[in-house]
């Protein structure tokens, strides 16, 4: 499957897990409705800081999303104070 397909069934069926409306998550991305529809419809390309948001939003990883992983758990935030 391509990695497209899985992109789109993957919000769609996140969003409906949650019984979140199409409008909810459209505000949460500050972006019209029919645009966030258009994302799960795999009618648009998806810009990657808006699927970082998803990812946060719905607790997975842009790489679940992706269909790269069938992980639907996070990956653990680094933190970058430590780093320095």
């Amino acid at each position: 499957m391509r990695y497209d397909t899985v992109r789109y069934q993957r919000i769609r069926d996140l969003r409906e897990d949650k019984d979140i409306p199409q409008k909810a998550v459209a505000h949460f991305l500050n972006i019209r409705q029919a645009t966030y529809s258009r994302y799960e419809l795999n009618e648009r390309g998806m810009p990657l800081e808006v699927m970082a948001k998803l990812a946060d939003f719905f607790g997975t990883s842009v790489d679940y999303l992706m269909g790269r992983t069938d992980e639907i758990k996070p990956y653990p935030k680094s933190d970058k104070k430590a780093e320095k």
